[in-house]
């Protein structure tokens, strides 16, 4: 499980936006990265890996209004999950596509795949 850590900033802005709004604002603040902006993240253990099938913006938005059931659903299911030693060695040797958005205090990454993942 994650730790304890409530959501309720994103780029120091409080958490009061309608959902739609809200999805909308992420969004706008996703944007491609590369593994090696990542790795302070990374060694903070403050990186979190969203499998290619799920919609980033909208685990961002559950994270950010602190929908335990779907993140909960999502740890479990293994579409979730702390970046690991493993994934960061290969995130370093082949270098692919990331996208970001963050969620104080997380930051979530996903690999861009072309068009079969969702934003």
């Amino acid at each position: 499980m994650l730790p304890e850590q409530t959501s309720d900033y994103i780029c120091g802005q409080t958490m009061t936006e309608q959902p739609s709004t809200l999805y909308a604002k992420l969004l706008g603040e996703t944007a491609p990265i590369t593994w090696q902006e990542l790795q302070p993240f990374f060694a903070r253990g403050a990186l979190l890996w969203v499998a290619g099938e799920l919609d980033l913006i909208a685990v961002a938005q559950a994270v950010a209004e602190n929908d335990k059931d779907s993140v909960a659903v999502w740890l479990t299911q293994g579409l979730l999950s702390h970046v690991d030693d493993g994934r960061a060695e290969d995130l370093l040797a082949r270098d692919p596509q990331l996208w970001a958005v963050v969620v104080a205090p997380w930051v979530l990454v996903q690999e861009r795949s072309g068009a079969s993942v969702v934003h």
